[in-house]
Protein backbone atom coordinates (compact mmCIF):
# COMPACT_ATOMS: atom_id res chain seq x y z
CA UNK A 1 0.00 0.00 0.00
CA UNK A 2 1.18 3.59 -0.45
CA UNK A 3 1.74 6.06 2.21
CA UNK A 4 -1.60 7.88 0.83
CA UNK A 5 -3.70 4.20 1.25
CA UNK A 6 -2.16 2.92 4.53
CA UNK A 7 -4.26 0.79 7.25
CA UNK A 8 -5.07 2.96 10.01
CA UNK A 9 -7.94 3.31 12.96
CA UNK A 10 -10.91 5.14 11.81
CA UNK A 11 -11.86 8.40 13.77
CA UNK A 12 -14.71 7.41 16.10
CA UNK A 13 -18.13 8.29 14.59
CA UNK A 14 -16.53 8.81 11.14
CA UNK A 15 -18.67 7.00 8.38
CA UNK A 16 -17.83 6.59 4.81
CA UNK A 17 -19.94 8.78 2.37
CA UNK A 18 -20.27 7.19 -0.81
CA UNK A 19 -21.27 8.93 -4.15
CA UNK A 20 -21.49 6.95 -7.70
CA UNK A 21 -20.14 8.85 -10.46
CA UNK A 22 -20.93 7.76 -13.72
CA UNK A 23 -19.11 7.64 -17.10
CA UNK A 24 -22.34 9.35 -18.92
CA UNK A 25 -22.64 12.04 -16.99
CA UNK A 26 -18.92 13.16 -17.42
CA UNK A 27 -19.26 16.56 -19.21
CA UNK A 28 -16.55 17.48 -22.03
CA UNK A 29 -14.44 20.66 -21.86
CA UNK A 30 -11.60 22.34 -23.50
CA UNK A 31 -8.39 21.86 -22.19
CA UNK A 32 -6.72 24.47 -20.45
CA UNK A 33 -4.80 25.99 -23.11
CA UNK A 34 -7.36 24.82 -25.79
CA UNK A 35 -5.00 21.53 -27.40
CA UNK A 36 -7.58 18.66 -26.09
CA UNK A 37 -10.94 17.86 -24.71
CA UNK A 38 -11.25 16.92 -20.94
CA UNK A 39 -14.06 15.42 -18.62
CA UNK A 40 -13.89 16.42 -15.39
CA UNK A 41 -15.05 13.14 -12.91
CA UNK A 42 -14.30 14.84 -9.12
CA UNK A 43 -12.83 18.04 -7.80
CA UNK A 44 -12.13 20.01 -4.63
CA UNK A 45 -13.52 21.90 -3.82
CA UNK A 46 -16.44 21.24 -5.98
CA UNK A 47 -17.12 23.57 -8.62
CA UNK A 48 -13.60 25.10 -8.31
CA UNK A 49 -11.40 26.37 -11.28
CA UNK A 50 -8.68 25.06 -12.92
CA UNK A 51 -6.19 27.25 -10.67
CA UNK A 52 -8.04 27.15 -7.41
CA UNK A 53 -8.67 23.30 -6.97
CA UNK A 54 -6.65 21.68 -4.23
CA UNK A 55 -7.32 17.72 -6.33
CA UNK A 56 -8.75 17.34 -9.23
CA UNK A 57 -9.27 14.06 -11.32
CA UNK A 58 -10.47 14.02 -14.90
CA UNK A 59 -10.11 12.03 -18.06
CA UNK A 60 -8.38 13.20 -21.44
CA UNK A 61 -8.81 12.74 -25.11
CA UNK A 62 -5.48 13.54 -27.03
CA UNK A 63 -6.20 13.44 -30.49
CA UNK A 64 -2.81 15.01 -31.39
CA UNK A 65 0.29 15.70 -30.59
CA UNK A 66 1.73 19.28 -28.70
CA UNK A 67 2.35 20.22 -25.19
CA UNK A 68 0.06 20.04 -22.19
CA UNK A 69 -1.54 22.67 -20.03
CA UNK A 70 0.92 24.13 -17.47
CA UNK A 71 -0.38 23.90 -13.74
CA UNK A 72 1.91 25.51 -11.86
CA UNK A 73 2.22 23.85 -8.11
CA UNK A 74 0.88 20.80 -9.27
CA UNK A 75 1.79 17.56 -8.68
CA UNK A 76 0.42 15.30 -11.87
CA UNK A 77 -0.18 11.62 -12.44
CA UNK A 78 -1.16 10.14 -15.81
CA UNK A 79 -2.33 6.62 -16.57
CA UNK A 80 -2.84 5.72 -20.18
CA UNK A 81 -6.71 4.11 -20.59
CA UNK A 82 -6.68 3.20 -24.24
CA UNK A 83 -4.65 3.76 -27.54
CA UNK A 84 -1.43 3.09 -29.24
CA UNK A 85 0.07 5.14 -26.62
CA UNK A 86 2.24 8.70 -25.76
CA UNK A 87 6.10 9.89 -25.08
CA UNK A 88 6.01 12.94 -22.88
CA UNK A 89 9.33 14.84 -23.68
CA UNK A 90 9.96 17.55 -20.77
CA UNK A 91 12.41 20.54 -21.45
CA UNK A 92 15.33 18.29 -19.69
CA UNK A 93 15.15 15.96 -22.13
CA UNK A 94 13.63 13.40 -20.25
CA UNK A 95 10.68 11.16 -22.08
CA UNK A 96 8.01 8.92 -19.71
CA UNK A 97 6.88 6.42 -22.30
CA UNK A 98 3.12 5.33 -22.13
CA UNK A 99 3.14 2.52 -24.09
CA UNK A 100 0.76 0.48 -22.99
CA UNK A 101 -3.15 0.78 -20.86
CA UNK A 102 -2.21 1.26 -17.41
CA UNK A 103 1.15 3.12 -17.51
CA UNK A 104 1.85 5.42 -15.16
CA UNK A 105 3.50 8.34 -15.72
CA UNK A 106 4.35 11.40 -12.77
CA UNK A 107 5.65 15.05 -13.04
CA UNK A 108 5.46 18.57 -11.91
CA UNK A 109 2.73 20.62 -13.76
CA UNK A 110 5.33 23.53 -14.37
CA UNK A 111 6.92 21.14 -16.30
CA UNK A 112 7.02 22.12 -20.07
CA UNK A 113 5.58 18.19 -21.72
CA UNK A 114 5.14 18.38 -25.30
CA UNK A 115 3.34 14.97 -25.78
CA UNK A 116 4.08 12.61 -29.31
CA UNK A 117 1.30 10.09 -29.78
CA UNK A 118 2.63 6.55 -30.77
CA UNK A 119 -0.02 6.00 -33.31
CA UNK A 120 -2.79 7.64 -33.72
CA UNK A 121 -5.48 8.96 -30.75
CA UNK A 122 -5.22 8.28 -26.78
CA UNK A 123 -7.48 8.40 -23.93
CA UNK A 124 -5.97 9.15 -20.56
CA UNK A 125 -6.75 9.94 -16.79
CA UNK A 126 -5.41 12.49 -14.99
CA UNK A 127 -4.90 13.20 -11.06
CA UNK A 128 -3.89 16.56 -10.02
CA UNK A 129 -2.49 17.50 -6.83
CA UNK A 130 -1.55 21.50 -5.13
CA UNK A 131 1.71 20.56 -3.55
CA UNK A 132 1.50 21.85 0.04
CA UNK A 133 -2.53 21.30 -0.18
CA UNK A 134 -2.90 17.58 -0.83
CA UNK A 135 -1.41 14.53 -1.42
CA UNK A 136 -2.04 11.17 -2.85
CA UNK A 137 -1.50 8.16 -5.33
CA UNK A 138 -2.81 5.91 -8.28
CA UNK A 139 -2.68 2.56 -7.76
CA UNK A 140 -3.97 -0.30 -10.48
CA UNK A 141 -5.78 -3.20 -8.82
CA UNK A 142 -6.71 -6.00 -11.13
CA UNK A 143 -9.40 -9.02 -10.96
CA UNK A 144 -10.32 -10.22 -7.92
CA UNK A 145 -8.97 -8.55 -4.74
CA UNK A 146 -9.77 -7.49 -1.24
CA UNK A 147 -7.61 -5.11 1.00
CA UNK A 148 -8.10 -2.23 3.77
CA UNK A 149 -7.24 1.14 2.54
CA UNK A 150 -7.45 4.40 4.89
CA UNK A 151 -7.93 8.23 2.91
CA UNK A 152 -9.72 11.31 3.20
CA UNK A 153 -11.14 10.84 -0.42
CA UNK A 154 -10.84 7.42 -2.14
CA UNK A 155 -11.86 7.13 -5.90
CA UNK A 156 -12.40 4.05 -7.44
CA UNK A 157 -12.05 4.22 -11.54
CA UNK A 158 -13.20 1.26 -13.53
CA UNK A 159 -10.30 1.65 -16.42
CA UNK A 160 -11.18 -2.11 -17.55
CA UNK A 161 -14.70 -3.09 -16.29
CA UNK A 162 -16.90 -4.31 -15.61
CA UNK A 163 -16.14 -4.60 -12.13
CA UNK A 164 -18.28 -5.12 -8.80
CA UNK A 165 -17.06 -2.93 -5.86
CA UNK A 166 -17.82 -3.92 -2.76
CA UNK A 167 -16.85 -0.80 0.53
CA UNK A 168 -17.87 -1.80 4.04
CA UNK A 169 -21.11 -3.17 4.67
CA UNK A 170 -22.59 -1.07 2.06
CA UNK A 171 -24.24 -3.15 -0.85
CA UNK A 172 -22.34 -4.11 -4.21
CA UNK A 173 -22.01 -1.43 -6.87
CA UNK A 174 -21.14 -2.69 -10.64
CA UNK A 175 -18.87 -0.16 -11.93
CA UNK A 176 -18.75 -0.27 -16.43
CA UNK A 177 -15.55 1.76 -17.72
CA UNK A 178 -15.15 5.40 -17.06
CA UNK A 179 -17.60 5.04 -13.88
CA UNK A 180 -15.89 6.38 -10.34
CA UNK A 181 -17.11 5.54 -6.96
CA UNK A 182 -16.34 8.54 -4.58
CA UNK A 183 -15.85 7.47 -0.86
CA UNK A 184 -14.93 10.36 1.80
CA UNK A 185 -13.56 9.27 4.92
CA UNK A 186 -12.39 6.23 4.26
CA UNK A 187 -10.96 5.04 7.30
CA UNK A 188 -9.76 1.59 7.84
CA UNK A 189 -12.65 0.54 4.91
CA UNK A 190 -12.42 -3.01 3.66
CA UNK A 191 -12.85 -2.57 -0.23
CA UNK A 192 -13.66 -5.71 -2.17
CA UNK A 193 -13.57 -6.19 -5.76
CA UNK A 194 -15.11 -9.22 -8.28
CA UNK A 195 -14.08 -8.80 -12.00
CA UNK A 196 -11.42 -9.32 -15.14
CA UNK A 197 -11.26 -6.13 -15.07
CA UNK A 198 -8.93 -3.38 -13.60
CA UNK A 199 -9.58 0.02 -11.36
CA UNK A 200 -7.48 2.26 -10.59
CA UNK A 201 -7.54 3.59 -7.00
CA UNK A 202 -6.57 6.93 -5.84
CA UNK A 203 -6.46 7.98 -2.32
CA UNK A 204 -6.01 11.53 -1.06
CA UNK A 205 -5.01 13.07 1.84
CA UNK A 206 -5.41 16.56 2.92
CA UNK A 207 -2.14 18.63 4.33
Amino acid sequence: MSAAMNETTAAPGTAPQTTLIRAADLVASPWKNGGGVTREVAAYPQGAGLDTFVWRVSVADVAQPGPFSRFAGIDRTLVLLSGAGMLLDDARGHTHALKQPLDIARFKGEDAIDARLVDGPTRDFNLMLRRGAAQGEVEVWRGDAERTVSADVLLLFCAEGPMEVTSGTASPVRLGADDTLRIDAAQALRVTLKGSGALLVIGIRYG
